[in-house]
């Protein structure tokens, strides 16, 4: 199986944020963008995979500053990580005030998915090939991320088992 660059799988979306995207106040509702960043990273394993993904977690999902009715947002979204059949994404989210030229971070996010057969069970991905030293410093934090995640999965696991020894 071949393997993938980072550049080759890449999604960029952009999108005017309308009045419907907003509360009263003006301010883009969370959802909205949480819509766009899991389009967007859905779009990313589905490239790399070439077979449908699912959204198996958020890692993190940080909003760094709002976003406005009439705002321009930018969603970037690349691989990070590749094991045998998940992968983890990351995502910047910028908005812009197309008026002023202001543009802010708006939000960053890392989701896992996991790639799937017709019938549902998980596939084997092709290896990610990392070009470039910012790629393999991501692949590397996504891996510490990964094994994190693994452990936090195994303590719950732990856990399950033993109820009267547990602190979660």
């Amino acid at each position: 199986m071949d393997g993938k660059r980072v550049r080759e799988t890449s999604v960029v979306m952009a999108q005017m944020m309308n009045p419907q995207d907003a509360n009263p106040a003006g301010h883009v509702h969370g959802g909205v963008i949480m819509k766009l960043i899991d389009t967007a990273a859905g779009s990313v394993a589905v490239r790399h995979g070439r077979c449908n993904a699912v959204t198996a977690s958020i890692d993190r999902l940080d909003f760094h500053n709002p976003v406005f009715i009439g705002d321009f947002v930018t969603v970037r979204a690349g691989l990070n990580y590749v094991g045998r059949s998940s992968m983890e994404i990351g995502i910047r989210v910028e908005s812009e005030n197309l008026i002023t030229g202001e543009r802010r971070h708006t939000v960053s996010a890392y989701m896992t998915f996991v790639a799937l057969d017709k019938k549902g069970r998980p596939v084997t991905l092709p290896p990610l090939i990392l070009e470039t030293d910012e790629e393999i410093r991501r692949n590397r934090e996504a891996a510490a991320r990964r094994k994190a995640r693994q452990t936090e999965k195994q303590r719950e696991k732990d856990c399950q088992l033993d109820k009267n020894n547990c602190e979660l």
